[in-house]
């Protein structure tokens, strides 16, 4: 099933602190980085890892490019990069990146997944972070005129009615309980997540933030 619209998607999550600050503490330093994508799956017994690409921090380096290319035949990404900075309290990061292909499901019979352009940023404020996305077209997938946080795709295939991976955009993960942190990913493939020939993660587009971290 495919979605080829040009259309882009832009999304935004919000966390905050769970309660007030208490005590006379000094003020923390804020963080955040970001990294165009990454892969970190099993397959076959075979651990493959690109680590984070073209990697980010608000404490250097401040701004990474990656020209892309393909892992096996897991996956193959177009050009990307990230940029990071601190202003004052408030730290800032974001991530770009393009002409993306998992080819890896089709060893199972399963389909292609390419996403155009996709992006990934966030930011802290007083009391958390807020993050935003922005996806374009897609094709394997079938993706809704309307995407909700945190929208899974189930694709199916697996043995015995498993499924051969999950797609989720405008992924955001905040601790719990909230402390005002988050990370946000544009893109996330997870491999077999029921078990099967192959596990891990390939991830899209990632920006962090936390407030309240220390150095």
């Amino acid at each position: 099933m495919r979605n080829a619209r040009k259309r882009t998607y832009r999304l935004l999550a919000v966390t905050a602190l769970a309660g007030p600050l208490l005590g006379a503490a000094a003020p923390a330093t804020s963080t955040g980085w970001a990294a165009s994508g990454s892969v970190d799956v099993t397959i076959d017994n075979q651990h493959i890892v690109t680590g984070e690409l073209a990697k980010c921090t608000v404490d250097g380096p401040y701004k990474g490019w990656t020209q892309g290319g393909a892992t096996g035949d897991i996956a193959v990404f177009g050009a990307g990069e990230t940029g990071c900075g601190r202003t004052g309290e408030v730290s800032n990061a974001q991530a770009t990146g393009r002409r993306f292909r998992a080819t890896v499901l089709q060893r199972y019979g399963g389909p292609e997944l390419s996403v155009r352009t996709f992006a990934a940023k966030c930011a802290t404020t007083a009391t958390g972070s807020v993050g935003e996305v922005s996806i374009g077209a897609v094709e394997g997938v079938t993706v809704p005129e309307e995407i909700p946080p945190n929208h899974r795709i189930v694709i199916p295939g697996g043995a015995a009615g498993t499924a051969l991976a999950t797609v989720v955009l405008n992924e955001t993960v905040t601790p719990q309980p909230p402390d005002g942190s988050l990370v946000t990913h544009a893109v996330h493939i997870k491999l077999f997540p029921q078990g099967g020939p192959a596990s891990g993660d390939i991830y899209l587009g990632t920006a962090a933030c936390d407030p309240f971290a220390t150095k």
